[in-house]
């Protein structure tokens, strides 16, 4: 990995590199490209609104109750009763300021004791 930059990059992943990035440029550019101003249907903008959402929960869900590809077996982990308690705190104050940095904080207040304190 080390020598990737030092000159070993054969002509192929370079052009693949540039070929991605063109592709991507193009891909971004429609929005100014077109004279005339167009929305999305209204289907897709309701379907937009659910992607954020899937996409965290896509990431985060397995990190809390899996461990090395394997459903955890016990109750005994601290990964539960954080999430838990942050989805509490989420709901309990989702519509006041701020409420990303305190799901956070509580999740995270209620994770170390129990992981770091006490083994879990």
């Amino acid at each position: 990995m080390g020598n990737f930059f030092v000159g070993e990059t054969d002509l192929w992943t370079l052009t693949t590199i540039a070929a991605l990035a063109c592709i991507t440029v193009l891909a971004r550019s429609f929005f100014f490209i077109s004279e005339k101003d167009w929305a999305l249907p209204h289907w897709a903008q309701k379907g937009l609104q659910y992607a954020p959402i899937a996409a965290l929960s896509a990431v985060i869900v397995p990190e809390i109750v899996m461990t090395q590809d394997q459903l955890i077996q016990n109750l005994q982990d601290a990964r539960l009763y954080a999430a838990a308690a942050a989805v509490a705190y989420f709901f309990w104050r989702r519509n006041s300021g701020q409420v990303v940095l305190g799901t956070i904080v509580i999740g995270m207040a209620v994770y170390l004791p129990l992981h770091v304190g006490w083994g879990w």
